[in-house]
């Protein structure tokens, strides 16, 4: 019972008290037993104990372990309330049989015939369950690889099957058939020690080998914990390599922008301010030579278009990397701002709905949200091959949801982490970071579907409640 306290099987835990019930009460009954017959050989007139009680002990106590089996049999509630019906039948028949032999033996008799009778209705029966039960628990070892403890089971189920069919059918010799032809005075003869011998000897090997079976427990736990530190272990070395791909991923979008950026100084304001200090050259030799002054102003016109265009592709330079109207406006200020110089730098028609009560979003969200769509919208623009982007936003009781469609070209989803697409990782990853979902949905030549659902920063809506 001090080692079902440890076991994590229910089953086998309440299995183990009734054994040490049994196993308690049967030890009384036998030394109860044992004292009497010393009494009878000194020559006492009466037993010190009455005979109802150690018919009692022993009845209890073979109960005890029918309920042993039972218990071990018994994997489900519903099979527990159906087995449970072998006790009580038993037990039904025992009572009733001890008044048959109240009414048809005599006194002197009556308790000779009720051990009897005793061991045959509750011992042989309780015996061959708990031999069962000991089967089904040497399965359950045996599904959980526990080799050694299996064999200790069933060496212990053999035992208790010993000592139903032999143990208890060789009984008192008695009137009561079939002990007056198979009694312990015929095993005394044929195998020259009496059966309570043969008891005690069943008896040892049963408990030795439910002790070392139940010493599983003990294995089971320290597997258990082996299995906990070898998944911290895994858990570390995972965070370790998540660690290592995120550093790796976050230099590469570095890299990726700083390229971007450096591509885009080069292409448009750099190729701008080589134009105008050409024109300025000009200008120089011009004046230097006294061309004609009309010409000179004429150039001074087409270096300031030019400076303007410079300066305007800075500006979208500068507000993509960090626009601030973010953090004057908000984020649908900005995404309005944004979509619409989105438009008149490209063919794309853009539209936003706006659904639900608008919710207050804090600024790292607010930056985050806008990253995502950006970064949506640049892949639409540069490979969708579409005219129409649809941005629905929709604000929940305790989310924002946010879907971008496309009437472009598609793409295969399964295909676009093979391909290591950086854009969309890039935005699962932000979503990930705001404890959020992704989901794209996508068919060559249907357009695509992004939508993400994303829950309101905690923090920020518990000081906007209060």
């Amino acid at each position: 019972m001090l080692e079902g306290n440890r076991a994590s099987d229910l089953r086998l835990r309440k299995a183990l008290r009734p054994l040490a019930v049994f196993g308690i009460l049967h030890g009384i009954h036998a030394w109860v037993e044992m004292l009497e017959g010393m009494q009878e050989k000194l020559g006492f007139a009466e037993p010190s104990i009455p005979e109802y009680i150690r018919i009692g002990l022993l009845a209890i106590s073979l109960l005890s372990l029918i309920l042993f089996g039972i218990y071990l049999l018994a994997y489900s509630e519903t099979s527990k309330r159906i087995i449970l019906l072998v006790p009580i039948g038993l037990l039904l028949i025992w009572v009733l049989g001890m008044g048959f032999l109240r009414d048809n033996y005599p006194l002197e008799e009556v308790w000779d015939v009720a051990d009897v009778w005793t061991r045959y209705i509750l011992a042989v029966p309780g015996g061959l369950l708990a031999a069962g039960g000991l089967l089904a628990q040497q399965r359950a070892y045996q599904r959980s690889g526990l080799v050694r403890f299996e064999r200790d089971a069933l060496w212990a189920a053999l035992a208790f099957v010993l000592y139903a069919i032999i143990g208890q059918t060789f009984v008192r010799k008695t009137f009561f058939p079939p002990s007056t032809i198979i009694n312990e005075e015929v095993f005394l003869a044929f195998f020259g020690f009496t059966i309570q011998l043969f008891r005690a000897l069943m008896a040892i090997i049963i408990a030795v080998f439910i002790i070392r079976f139940l010493h599983a427990f003990q294995v089971e736990t320290e597997e258990k914990i082996k299995e906990l530190q070898q998944a911290r272990l895994e858990e570390a070395q995972q965070k370790e390599t998540l660690k290592g791909e995120l550093f790796r991923q976050i230099v590469e979008a570095q890299e990726s922008e700083r390229e971007r950026i450096a591509r885009d100084l080069h292409d448009e304001t750099g190729q701008t301010l080589t134009a105008i200090g050409m024109g300025l050259r000009g200008i120089s030799t011009s004046l230097s030579h006294g061309n004609d002054y009309a010409q000179v102003l004429k150039t001074l016109r087409q270096l300031e278009v030019l400076t303007t265009g410079s300066l305007e592709e800075l500006q979208h330079l500068i507000s993509d990397l960090r626009p601030s109207h973010l953090d004057d406006l908000g984020l649908l200020a900005t995404l309005r701002w944004y979509t619409g110089d989105l438009m008149t730098r490209t063919d794309l028609d853009i539209e936003m709905k706006i659904l639900g009560e608008e919710k207050i979003i804090c600024p790292e969200y607010g930056t985050s949200i806008f990253r995502i769509l950006q970064e949506a919208l640049t892949n639409v623009s540069k490979h969708a091959n579409a005219t129409h982007v649809q941005i629905s936003i929709t604000f929940e009781k305790e989310e924002i949801r946010i879907a971008v469609e496309d009437n472009g070209r598609g793409f295969d989803t399964k295909l676009y982490r093979k391909k290591r697409s950086w854009g969309l990782i890039g935005m699962q990853e932000r979503t990930t970071l705001l404890n959020g979902e992704f989901y794209i949905y996508s068919t060559p030549g249907k357009g695509a579907v992004l939508e993400i659902i994303i829950p309101y920063c905690p923090i920020h809506m518990k000081e906007a409640a209060l």
